[in-house]
């Protein structure tokens, strides 16, 4: 099946080609979208384009049977309708009750002209045709269609009944056309503007613009009619470009650790290409640029003169130019950086030069000195040195030479000079007879010997401290051969001994004297004491030792107790001794165990004397009574008040009774109570217990004399009795009003005082008022230190102060506390 109803063939050849023309067919389909379409039959369905179809049900081809001429240029037609042929033969073929519109009644402007492919349409198609009549109905076509032409008119700015343009001044003439001189393309003879459009849109084109830049390009090509070669065009590059390329490439060709060996595949090139590290690619080919290659034909002329090897050698030798010149840049600034960094070096080297002449000068003048202080300690010298010249010495090297001196080894130094003339000073010493011999010479030795850095006293290292392996190779064997003949009972020169040297002596070697000499002595000597037999009392030679020893001497309270408590199983409260032996221990003792073996030893004897005393007012015997009242300040109020109501006050009221039945007189009585009243101290009085005993006896003598029997026998004795009740009551009364007068005024010169005085400065100030006010004993520790810090007894308790906390010392550790936590315990 032929498709010449498809595409139009030509007349030539026969080669069937398709036409691109607007026929009536699509115009009727544009214009009349709802007329009846032609149904698709079974066999078109089936085959398509290939199907049989009559020739009226046919589509209208685009060209028709003329062959057309396409070499021949586009002839542009002024508008105008023009009268064909197959008019007359469509106007036969339209429907007989459609109307045909005449020619006359069609307006020129939209009359439609013949199309510039060639192609006809037929007016007499329904609904193409507009009316002549008015402009109103211009357009009226669209009412077939969307309307879509009208709509996009209206909003570019278009007014019906108006021309177009920017003023809406339209064109007069139609649309000019211009021929072409040749067969070339749109564009190929310059501007195809008329001389119409040009008076009608004076605008520059920009066609003409871009003519010119073709021309220009297109004379690049041609031969220069004046015979002359072109000069060729060169690239230069500077020495500075190429010293900046090479920086930037040594910045960048510096490959990662990581990327150093991996697998690079190249495809840039013709061929594949495998890389096993980034930086092969820096020295391959550079890629070729990307022009096309013209191809290799009959119409392919070779170049005139082409050597690539030539070329390739050439560019080796540029590339060679460029890495050397670059090679060259970079050394030249290494050289350069090299010279700065000696430079530096240089500098450094002189000063280190200069520093290491004065240390050389500096060591020459110490050793010439330490040197002379050898030639005079030589047995065969008319000159020896003595220790205050060696001091000076070790004064000028101290001062003029402190950095050589703090480098050097002051203990070989001082063990090589020192040492003998401290042997030589020390030989006929005895610490007991003068006990401050040596102290000034030693007090100066230890600011020349002495290390910076504090030595903890846990562990003392000799070969670092000059000062301590002096004391202790020096002065410690006369320490202990003294102390291995002293006699403890003796303690009075061994106590001013230590405390003559305790500001000098290094702590831990003060300890080791008071631990490891002065106690095992005073221990041997405590268990060898007899309370019995010795003359001699051990407070004695003890407590001496208190303001050194403090807490050492804990270990031997619990020994002297039980002896003293042996001691006082046979002892009778007539015997005044025991009270001497024990009250220096009364503030030693804690006051726990004090008032534990007052209880124990002293306050059982005391209550079988108050058994024993018997109360007779006729003829009373007080030694038994004087010989309990002597131990109130020694045992405690509440004991000394349990003693007597358990074992005077039942005798004593007894008595009383027995006294006012048998019809007494009462002055007598008045004065017997009044007498054993007196007996007693202020303190044991203001007991609550001694007041209602005392209150009793005058219960009982009010209701003796309130009595018939009584009050007749004894005039007046009613009215005494009632005064005594009521003096005594008003003497308790003004003593309480007293006490508390006392009390608020103490209280009240307490606070005038804290005003007056100025605030604690720190909070060791502030323990020792709160100290003063509990009557708590607050002193430091002599000689003692733990980390530096100066130990104080706070009562029985030792403590130290580090920044405002207060640390008591524990079984294992010292223990932070509050100060109301301490006061508590200090009681």
């Amino acid at each position: 099946m032929s498709m010449s109803h498809l595409y139009g063939t030509d007349g030539e050849d026969g080669v069937e080609m398709e036409s691109f023309e607007v026929s009536d067919w699509d115009l009727q389909n544009e214009f009349n979208p709802h007329r009846q379409r032609h149904r698709q039959t079974k066999e078109e369905a089936t085959y398509g384009v290939w199907a049989e179809r009559d020739s009226d049900e046919e589509r209208p081809s685009f060209g028709g049977k003329r062959s057309r001429d396409y070499s021949a240029p586009v002839n542009f037609i002024s508008a105008g309708l023009k009268k064909a042929a197959a008019e007359d033969a469509s106007d036969e073929d339209s429907d007989e009750d459609e109307k045909p519109v005449k020619q006359e009644e069609i307006p020129k402007e939209f009359v439609s002209k013949k199309l510039k492919t060639g192609g006809n349409f037929k007016p007499s198609q329904k609904g193409f045709g507009g009316g002549t009549k008015s402009f109103v109905d211009f357009g009226s076509w669209e009412r077939h269609t969307k309307g879509i032409g009208q709509k996009l008119l209206q909003k570019m700015g278009y007014v019906p009944g108006r021309g177009l343009g920017k003023n809406a001044q339209g064109i007069i003439n139609p649309i000019e056309a211009k021929q072409r001189k040749g067969k070339g393309a749109v564009g190929a003879y310059g501007s195809e503007r008329t001389s119409q459009s040009l008076q009608d849109f004076p605008v520059v084109d920009s066609e003409e613009e871009a003519e010119e830049e073709y021309q220009k390009e297109l004379s690049q090509w041609r031969k220069d009619p004046s015979g002359g070669k072109k000069k060729p065009k060169y690239s230069y590059k500077t020495v500075e470009e190429l010293k900046a390329k090479g920086r930037i490439n040594k910045q960048l060709s510096t490959p990662q650790k990581e990327l150093s060996q991996v697998k690079v595949i190249d495809m840039t090139g013709r061929e594949q290409k495998v890389y096993y590290s980034y930086s092969q690619i820096s020295h391959k080919h550079n890629i070729p640029d990307d022009s096309p290659q013209l191809p290799l034909g009959k119409d392919f002329k070779p170049q005139g003169f082409a050597l690539p090897e030539l070329e390739h050698n050439l560019q080796l030798l540029i590339d060679i130019t460029e890495q050397e010149i670059i090679q060259n840049d970079r050394q030249l600034q290494f050289e350069r950086d090299m010279v700065v960094n000696l430079t530096h070096e240089i500098q450094k080297i002189s000063e280190v030069l200069s520093h290491e002449e004065k240390a050389i000068s500096n060591l020459s003048k110490v050793l010439e000195m330490v040197e002379e202080c050898e030639r005079r300690m030589q047995p065969s010298c008319e000159n020896p040195l003595t220790l205050d010249e060696c001091a000076k010495i070790f004064e000028t090297l101290q001062d003029k030479y402190y950095e050589e001196y703090r480098m050097s080894d002051r203990v070989d130094l001082a063990v090589a000079i020192v040492y003998p003339l401290m042997k030589d000073y020390f030989k006929n010493w005895d610490p007991l007879k003068d006990c401050t011999y040596g102290t000034e010479i030693i007090a100066k030795w230890k600011s020349l010997l002495e290390n910076d850095q504090l030595l903890s006293h846990g562990g003392q290292d000799l070969s670092t401290d000059a000062f301590h392996r002096l004391m202790w190779e020096i002065w410690m064997p006369y320490v202990r051969n003294i102390v291995a003949r002293w006699q403890p009972r003796n303690c009075g020169s061994m106590v001013d001994f230590l405390d003559g040297w305790v500001n000098v002596v290094p702590v831990w070697i003060l300890d080791n004297i008071l631990d490891q000499l002065i106690f095992p002595k005073l221990q041997k000597e405590v268990e060898s004491w007899n309370p019995l037999t010795d003359t001699v009392p051990i407070h004695s030679w003890i407590h001496p030792w208190l303001p050194l020893m403090q807490a050492r001497l804990e270990p031997l309270y619990s020994p002297i107790r039980n002896k003293l408590a042996n001691a006082l199983q046979k002892w009778h409260p007539s015997d005044s001794s025991a009270k001497l032996i024990l009250q220096p221990w009364k503030d030693v003792f804690t006051p726990g165990s004090w008032e534990a073996f007052m209880v124990k030893n002293i306050v059982p004897k005391l209550g079988m004397c108050l058994n024993e005393l018997i109360i007779n007012p006729h003829q009373q015997h007080m030694d038994a009574f004087y010989w309990v009242i002597d131990w109130e300040g020694m045992i405690s109020v509440s004991s000394l008040v349990g003693l007597l109501e358990k074992h005077f006050f039942p005798k004593w009221l007894q008595v009383l009774c027995s006294w006012l039945s048998n019809s007494p007189n009462y002055e007598e009585i008045t004065k017997w109570y009044l007498g054993w009243k007196s007996m007693f101290s202020d303190q044991v009085l203001a007991h609550p217990s001694i007041k209602d005993k005392f209150n009793e006896a005058l219960d009982i003598m009010n209701r003796a004399v309130s009595s018939s029997v009584g009050g007749y026998m004894q005039p007046g004795a009613r009215e005494n009795i009632a005064y005594l009740t009521h003096t005594e009551r008003r003497k308790d009364f003004q003593y309480e009003a007293m006490q508390e007068r006392r009390e608020a005024e103490n209280m009240a010169q307490r606070g005038i005082g804290v005003a007056a005085s100025s605030v604690p400065m720190n909070f060791k100030d502030l323990i020792q008022t709160k100290a003063e006010e509990h009557n708590i004993v607050f002193m430091p520790v002599i000689g003692k230190r733990h980390e530096g810090k100066q130990l104080y007894t706070f009562g029985r308790i030792v403590i130290y102060i580090d920044r405002g906390v207060v640390f008591v010392q524990g079984e294992k550790t010292w223990v932070p506390t509050s100060l109301q936590s301490l006061i508590d315990m200090a009681k």
